[in-house]
C-alpha cells in the first residue's frame, strides 16, 4: 500500500482544510460576512467527494489489508481476497478521478452566445434550432433559462442570442450548467435543405456558440472610471427601429477592449445591467487567460470566428446524423438530439477529457 500513499501523497494536506473549513464554517460570526460564508461553503462542497472518496479508499484498503493477514494464517480467509481486491480497485479509480486537476469554473452556471455566421437566412434559422435544443436540454436539468439580449433576422431565428443558464438549488459536484457545457463552445455546422430553397438542394451553413463561465460581482471588479458608456436607439430585423427612446446600451471596457452591447430591454438600466453581466463574465475568462496558459488553450478551442471548415460538430439533417468531429462521436438520432436529448454526446467529450488528464497524470 505504500505505492497508493504516494499517489494520494496530497490527501493529509486536503484532510488538514477540509477539518478547518468545517471548523471556521460552525463558528456563527463567519456568517456575518455573507461573501466570505459563500466561498468557505463552496470550497467545503468541493472538497467533499473528495474526502468521501478516500475514506471509501482507505476503508477498503485496510479491510484488504486486514484479510491478506489472516489468509497468510487461515487459507479460509484467501476466498474472501478477489471480491475486496476488486471493490479496492473501484475505490482506488474512484479516487484517482476525484484528485484529478479540477476546473476552476466547474461551479458556476453559464452564459452562452450562439451568433449566426456563414449560411445567410439559414444560418439564423439554425442558431434558433441551437437555442431550442439548449433550452430543452436546461428544462430536463431542472435548469432556468433567461434570455439576456437578441438580435432577431427577417426570416426566424436568431442573428445573435445571449441567455444565461442557471442551476436551481444544491447541485452535485460536475452537474452545473458550466460542467456539463463547458465543451459546448465552437462552430456548429448544419447539413439541410433549407425552408428557402425551391430545388430541393442540401446547403451547409454554420453558428458559432461562445460559453462563458458566469461570474459574480464579487469575482470581478469593475471600476467605473475603465468604462466608456454609449446608448443608442435599438433596432429590430433588417434595421428597423423597435423603440422611440435611446435605451439600448454598448460598454466598452476600456483596459481590455472588450465591448458589450444590450438592447432587449425598454429601460435603458436594464440593458446597462445586462450588459454588465456578460462583461462580467468575458472579462473572467479573460483574466484565466492572461493568468494561464492552459486556460488559454482551451478558450481559443471556442472557434470566435464562423467558418465552415473550422467546425466541432455536425448536424446532418437528410441523415437524421449528429458527429461530433473531436471525439468521433457519431448518433443516428438527430431529431432527439435537437429536442434536447444532449447527455450522451456531452457525455463523450467529458469521458475523452478525463482520459487526457489521467493519461497526462500518469506520465507525470
Amino acid at each position: 500500500m505504500a505505492e497508493q500513499g504516494e499517489r494520494f501523497g496530497q490527501i493529509p494536506a486536503l484532510l488538514a482544510e477540509y477539518a478547518q473549513l468545517e471548523s471556521e464554517l460552525a463558528d456563527p460570526s463567519i456568517h456575518e460576512d455573507q461573501g466570505k460564508a459563500r466561498q468557505l461553503g463552496k470550497r467545503y462542497a468541493q472538497l467533499g467527494p473528495v474526502i468521501n472518496g478516500y475514506r471509501a479508499w482507505k476503508s477498503a484498503s485496510d479491510d484488504f489489508t486486514a484479510a491478506e493477514e489472516f489468509a497468510a494464517v487461515d487459507e479460509s480467509f484467501a476466498a474472501e481476497l478477489p471480491s475486496l481486491k476488486e471493490s479496492l480497485d473501484r475505490a482506488e479509480e474512484k479516487l484517482e478521478e476525484l484528485l484529478l486537476p479540477r476546473d476552476p469554473n466547474d461551479d458556476r452556471d453559464v452564459i452562452m452566445e450562439i451568433k449566426a455566421g456563414v449560411g445567410g437566412d439559414e444560418s439564423a434559422l439554425f442558431a434558433g434550432d441551437l437555442y431550442r435544443m439548449y433550452q430543452r436540454y436546461a428544462e430536463k436539468h431542472n435548469w432556468k433559462v433567461e434570455i439576456i439580449d437578441t438580435t432577431d433576422s427577417e426570416m426566424g431565428g436568431f442573428k445573435e442570442i445571449s441567455m444565461a443558464i442557471k442551476s436551481k438549488g444544491n447541485v452535485e459536484p460536475g452537474q452545473t450548467p458550466y460542467a456539463r457545457l463547458k465543451f459546448e463552445g465552437g462552430v456548429h455546422r448544419v447539413q439541410r435543405v433549407p425552408e428557402t430553397e425551391s430545388q430541393g438542394r442540401i446547403h451547409t451553413s454554420a453558428a458559432g456558440v461562445l460559453i462563458l463561465a458566469e461570474a459574480d460581482e464579487v469575482d470581478i471588479e469593475i471600476r467605473q472610471q475603465d468604462l466608456r458608456i454609449d446608448v443608442f436607439r435599438s433596432s429590430g430585423p433588417g434595421g428597423q427601429s423597435v423603440n422611440t427612446t435611446d435605451s439600448a446600451v454598448r460598454i466598452t471596457h476600456i483596459p481590455t477592449g472588450v465591448v458589450v452591447s444590450c438592447q432587449n430591454e425598454k429601460s435603458q438600466l436594464q440593458n446597462k445591467e445586462s450588459a454588465l453581466r456578460i462583461l462580467r463574465a468575458r472579462l473572467l475568462a479573460h483574466a484565466q487567460e492572461q493568468a494561464d496558459a492552459a486556460a488559454a488553450a482551451e478558450r481559443k478551442s471556442q472557434v470566435r470566428t464562423v467558418d465552415r471548415s473550422e467546425r466541432i460538430r455536425t448536424y446532418n439533417f437528410p441523415e437524421n446524423r449528429l458527429s461530433d468531429h473531436r471525439v468521433n462521436f457519431k448518433a443516428n438520432n438527430l431529431d432527439a438530439v435537437l429536442n434536447g436529448e444532449l447527455d450522451d454526446v456531452i457525455q463523450a467529450l467529458l469521458d475523452a477529457d478525463k482520459a487526457a488528464k489521467l493519461a497526462d497524470t500518469s506520465a507525470k
